[in-house]
């Protein structure tokens, strides 16, 4: 897993590129907990993310949390077909998750 890191001053965007697993999360959510408070909004850019499993559904979640806790705006921004197919399969089987909130024209998108 690579990761580049881009910030544009007050926005970030994380680029993950390979797969997105129990083995990549730990890192991705660490290099997220050292934004500093300056940081307005988070952008996660999955363009390069071929492959997502359920670790890649909980580092979502866990962005949405984290930044509606540092009054953040969340943008997750080029879906792949596998990890999109993710997205709407637990949004099929759990939508009181609200993982149409990640997918193009969620209500992530519509806040941005």
């Amino acid at each position: 897993m690579i990761c580049t890191v881009t910030d544009a001053g007050v926005t970030v965007v994380f680029t993950p590129r390979g797969e997105i697993d129990s083995d990549t999360l730990p890192g991705l959510l660490s290099a997220t907990r050292a934004l500093p408070e300056s940081v307005t909004g988070v952008t996660w850019d999955l363009r390069e993310a071929q492959f997502i499993d359920v670790a890649g559904l909980h580092l979502l979640v866990h962005q949405r949390a984290a930044c509606q806790e540092a009054g953040r705006i969340l943008t997750v921004v080029g879906l792949g077909r596998q990890p999109r197919r993710l997205l709407e399969l637990a949004w099929e089987v759990f939508p009181e998750g609200r993982w149409a909130d990640f997918l193009p024209g969620g209500l992530l998108a519509a806040a941005a």
